[in-house]
């Protein structure tokens, strides 16, 4: 096989079985993995999250977990950069890397390309911004960036204010779409994208077992060291999937019966929004249904798809 330059990229809604498949796919390849996930940057944030465990990332070397603090934020450039970089040394190596994530500007921010814009800081415009939120609410500011740039709301949950205030200041500072600033420069990789579906009354029971498991394996007494050790809830690592819903829970706000609810019904909502930047009908992406037939056969036709790359 020939694994100059070769990125084997693995993409599926949450849930859907990235994290096991990758590890044996990157057996097989003797790959590296980097991660496309944007909640796996963070310290201590590890049930909630279903971080490979450090058996299974020493198993196969994983790059881009763990990075960082809950109190730190990470912006798109600067994954993108961190990430190539990685890659690139993996690459120079003389091996396979891997891209896993469910993240989708992550994974198509590399495999396209992005060039981020720069954007001048511009604090008052940032505290004024961030005093609307505090005032009206991440819906009021979502809304107002459905106003601006209809693309952009759409790719950005309404919860992850760090990236809708960063799109309202492009798009206030200069005038123009922060969804079309972004030019490309194709990126110097032999890509193969895998893409893992099933179908979904089968994918949102697995998400289920997995928030029961999940609750099981202790996520609320990490959702509770997180608050203990400072960490609040306007921190960008604190609107991940499932730590706000526990922390009403906390609170007394809600039940854990309906904590469970509240989170299987968001879960569900990310599923839909997952499959937006990754369609079905694209003709570029190697579908797999993962319960379609065993994981010998599915490794077996990446194989195939890697052997046909030019």
């Amino acid at each position: 096989m020939n694994s100059e330059k070769l990125l084997v990229v693995v993409v599926g809604p949450t849930a859907v079985g990235k994290t096991n498949f990758s590890l044996s796919l990157g057996d097989k390849l003797g790959a590296e993995i980097v991660s496309a996930d944007s909640r796996l940057l963070y310290k201590g944030m590890d049930i909630g999250t279903a971080k490979p465990t450090q058996h299974e990332m020493c198993r196969v070397k994983h790059y881009m977990i763990d990075v960082t603090t809950p109190d730190k934020s990470w912006s798109l450039a600067q994954y993108k950069r961190s990430a190539c970089h990685y890659i690139d040394d993996i690459h120079n190596r003389g091996k396979i890397a891997m891209l896993v994530g469910g993240t989708g500007q992550y994974v198509r921010s590399i495999i396209e390309g992005w060039n981020i814009p720069p954007l001048p800081k511009d604090n008052s415009l940032r505290h004024e911004l961030e005093a609307m939120l505090d005032e009206y609410g991440g819906v009021y500011l979502h809304d107002k960036l459905r106003g601006l740039d209809e693309e952009s709301a759409k790719s950005i949950d309404f919860r992850n204010t760090r990236r809708v205030i960063r799109a309202l200041e492009v798009c206030i500072s200069t005038g123009r779409k922060f969804s079309e600033m972004r030019s490309k420069t194709k990126p110097n990789y032999r890509i193969l994208i895998v893409g893992l579906m099933m179908a979904r009354v089968e994918l949102y029971k697995i998400i289920d077992d997995r928030i029961e498991r999940m609750l099981k394996n202790g996520w609320v007494n990490e959702v509770q060291n997180l608050l203990d050790r400072g960490y609040s809830w306007i921190m960008p690592s604190m609107t991940a999937l499932g730590y706000p819903e526990i922390g009403h829970y906390i609170s007394g706000e809600i039940s854990l019966s309906e904590t469970r609810l509240r989170i299987g019904r968001n879960s569900r909502r990310l599923v839909r929004r997952q499959s937006s930047w990754f369609s079905i009908n694209n003709p570029d992406i190697m579908w797999l249904d993962i319960n379609s037939t065993d994981e010998r056969t599915l490794l077996s036709q990446v194989y195939t798809g890697i052997e046909r790359l030019r």
